[in-house]
């Protein structure tokens, strides 16, 4: 299972892979022949992964795990990897879910990760579980914006100074 889009291959992570993946230290890139970049996982997200990610995935039936691993996103050409994305959780009885991403520092501003939004947009597209992708961004987080604004995400709410979006993925109404 890959996504492809023209400068990026976005894959999801087994809970093998996501282990490795966790214990940093190029460990991950050495052993799928991804260039090595000394990438660094903070521990907040080591211990929601471990707390969170990888049990749910262990209860997630069929191709289900999609919805709550990371998914990498490697530059084809320098085979690094460039941003991470995921989903927080399965489609709920309406088919909505919620995307989250985060770029690498060093390639922040280069387009990546609205083109790596983009191709999990068209993926979620040909889903018949899921008919719309959500998203939440903080109010000041211009470069967030701008990825769901170039990816044709609706402002439909905002809790506090979180601003949430919508992504109809079919003809169901937003």
């Amino acid at each position: 299972m890959m996504v492809e889009t023209s400068r990026l291959l976005i894959s999801p992570l087994t809970r093998e892979q996501l282990g490795l993946y966790l214990q940093a230290g190029d460990l991950f890139e050495t052993a799928t022949g991804l260039t090595c970049a000394g990438r660094m996982v903070v521990p907040a997200v080591q211990n929601m992964v471990t707390k969170f990610t990888i049990p749910q995935m262990a209860n997630a039936t069929a191709d289900n795990y999609l919805f709550y691993t990371f998914w990498i996103v490697v530059e084809k050409s320098s085979r690094l990897i460039v941003a991470e994305l995921g989903f927080k959780g399965e489609p709920t009885g309406s088919g909505e879910i919620e995307i989250g991403y985060g770029t690498m520092p060093a390639h922040q501003g280069k387009g990546f990760m609205s083109e790596a939004v983009g191709g999990m947009v068209r993926w979620g597209k040909k889903r018949p579980d899921v008919h719309c992708i959500l998203a939440e961004t903080d109010e000041t987080n211009a470069a967030s914006i701008k990825v769901l604004h170039k990816n044709n995400f609706i402002p439909y709410t905002r809790k506090g100074n979180m601003l949430w979006w919508k992504h109809k993925c079919d003809n169901v109404a937003i």
